[in-house]
C-alpha cells in the first residue's frame, strides 16, 4: 500500500465518485422514459441501484496500492475478507453486466483466441477474455493481489482461478466445501472451520492487517440482516399482484452478491423494502394484468431480460419466484456472530448446487405452493452444468405432482451465439397457450 495511492482513492471517494453521480444523475433527467403499456411503474430504487455499482466500479479504478484488492467467487465467504478491508470484485458479477450490455461474445472470443473452448463457462471465458485483452464495459478492472473462491456452486470456478493465479503470479485461496449427498456432517463442519482459521495468518500477510475477532462479529451480522432483508424484499413477491418481478430482482441482487457484508447493501436493502411493502399496501403490481405466477430455474439469460420482461408481461405472466434469487437468503439463518466460523461453514457448505436433487425439488415444491405458482420456466443453462442437471426430471415431477406447467429454455447466461430465438419463441408460445387452457 502505498500513501500517494491511498490519498488518490480517498479523493475519489470524496469528490470524484459524488460528482459522478450528479452528472449521471442529470443524464438519466435528459432521456426520456417510455412507458410499457403492459408494466407497472419502474422502482425508485433502481436509481439508488445504479449509484451505488457505478460507484464501486468506479473506485475499484482507483484502489490498487490503496487497498489489498481480492477477485472474489459468488459462493465465497467474503465476510473473512472484510475484516482485513479488501476491495472485492466479482467476477460473475461482472460476467452478468457484460451479459446484460449484450458484449458477452466479443470478450468470449478474447478468450477463445487463446484456446479457451467454447463449451466452457460463459463467466469464465469473459472474466479471462477481460484479463487477457482488458475489454470491459466498465472502464477497467483493478488487478488483484488475491484470488479467494469456493467449490460450492461448481468446479470450473476453482480451473479459473487457477490460471488466473498462474497468469498474473499471484495466490489463490480455496474455501472447499464437502458435497451433501444427505445432511452434513459435523467433520466436515470441522474440516471447514480449519480451513477457515488457516486462512487467517495468509490474509494477514496479504493486507497487513491484523484480524479481529470484533470487526468479524460486526461483519458478519451486517451479512446476516442484509440477506435476511433480501428474503424479506423476495417474500413481498408472495403479494397478489407482485410488487416487482424476478426480472427486477436479478438485477437488484447485485448489493448482496458484491457488496455483502458492508453497511452500504444493508442501507439498499431496507429503503428497497419499504418502497415493495408500500407497493402492496398499495395495490401496485408490477405487471399491470397479472394473470398468472411464474418460477424461474436456473441464471438469469441476462442479455434477454428487457425482451422477456416485456414478453411475459405482455401476456399476463409474472415471475414471482426463482431459484437463483432465492440463493442468497436460503441459508442465511445459519449465520450467527456468536459461532462465526461454524456459523460459515453451513451457510456456506449449504447452498442449493452443493446440495443433493432433493433438496433442491423439495425448495421448488415449497416454493411453488408459497408463491402460488401457475407456471416454471426453466433455462437450461449451456454454460452452468451443475444448475442444469436434473433439470428435466424435476420439470417432469413438479408437473405430474403439483400440475405446474413447465417450458425448458435452452440459452446461456451470457453467450447470446448459442441461443436460438425461433426455437425459444416456439416453445413459450406453446407454454403461453398451457396456461391459458387452465
Amino acid at each position: 500500500m502505498t500513501f500517494q495511492a491511498l490519498l488518490k482513492y480517498q479523493f475519489m471517494k470524496d469528490l470524484g465518485a459524488p460528482l459522478l453521480m450528479r452528472f449521471q444523475k442529470a443524464r438519466k433527467r435528459k432521456r426520456p422514459h417510455k412507458p410499457s403499456p403492459y408494466l407497472g411503474p419502474p422502482l425508485r430504487c433502481s436509481q439508488r441501484l445504479r449509484e451505488i455499482m457505478t460507484r464501486h466500479y468506479f473506485l475499484s479504478r482507483y484502489a490498487k496500492s490503496a487497498k489489498p484488492v481480492a477477485w472474489v467467487s459468488s459462493g465465497a465467504p467474503v465476510e473473512l475478507l472484510r475484516v482485513f478491508d479488501f476491495y472485492t470484485v466479482y467476477p460473475e458479477n461482472h460476467g452478468a453486466l457484460c451479459g446484460a450490455q449484450k458484449v458477452g461474445p466479443q470478450i468470449c472470443e478474447e478468450a477463445e483466441k487463446y484456446g479457451y473452448h467454447p463449451d466452457l463457462c460463459s463467466y469464465a471465458r469473459i472474466d479471462l477474455g477481460h484479463a487477457l485483452s482488458g475489454k470491459t464495459p466498465v472502464g477497467k478492472l483493478p488487478k488483484p493481489d488475491l484470488l479467494f473462491c469456493s467449490n460450492n456452486i461448481c468446479q470450473t470456478i476453482l480451473y479459473w482461478f487457477k490460471e488466473l493465479s498462474h497468469y498474473w503470479k499471484i495466490p489463490l485461496i480455496l474455501f472447499d466445501t464437502p458435497y451433501n449427498f444427505e445432511d452434513i456432517k459435523h467433520t466436515d463442519i470441522q474440516y471447514m472451520v480449519g480451513q477457515l482459521e488457516d486462512m487467517i495468518p495468509k490474509l494477514e500477510d496479504i493486507s497487513g492487517k491484523k484480524f479481529s475477532d470484533k470487526k468479524f462479529e460486526e461483519v458478519i451480522k451486517i451479512a446476516k440482516n442484509s440477506s435476511r432483508l433480501w428474503g424479506e424484499v423476495l417474500a413481498t413477491l408472495k403479494a397478489r399482484p407482485a410488487p416487482m418481478t424476478i426480472f427486477d430482482a436479478f438485477v437488484h441482487l447485485a448489493p448482496i452478491v458484491s457488496l455483502r457484508g458492508l453497511p452500504v447493501a444493508l442501507q439498499y436493502y431496507e429503503i428497497l423494502l419499504q418502497e415493495l411493502e408500500d407497493r402492496v399496501r398499495k395495490g401496485i403490481g408490477a405487471v399491470k394484468n397479472e394473470r398468472k405466477r411464474l418460477m424461474w430455474d436456473n441464471i438469469a439469460v441476462w442479455f434477454k431480460l428487457r425482451d422477456w420482461s416485456l414478453l411475459f408481461a405482455e401476456h399476463g405472466c409474472n415471475f414471482v419466484a426463482a431459484t437463483y434469487t432465492n440463493a442468497w437468503a436460503e441459508t442465511i439463518h445459519y449465520l450467527d456472530e456468536g459461532a462465526p466460523f461454524e456459523s460459515i461453514a453451513k451457510a456456506y457448505s449449504l447452498v442449493i448446487l452443493n446440495n443433493n436433487l432433493k433438496h433442491r425439488l423439495d425448495l421448488m415444491k415449497r416454493m411453488v405452493r408459497d408463491y402460488q405458482i401457475d407456471g416454471l420456466v426453466i433455462h437450461s443453462d449451456r454454460s452452468c452444468k451443475p444448475y442444469s442437471v436434473g433439470q428435466y426430471d424435476m420439470k417432469k415431477l413438479l408437473a405430474e405432482e403439483l400440475g405446474v406447467k413447465t417450458v425448458v429454455i435452452e440459452a446461456d447466461m451470457t453467450d447470446s451465439r448459442v441461443y436460438s430465438e425461433e426455437q425459444a419463441r416456439t416453445r413459450l408460445e406453446a407454454f403461453f397457450e398451457a396456461l391459458e387452457m387452465d
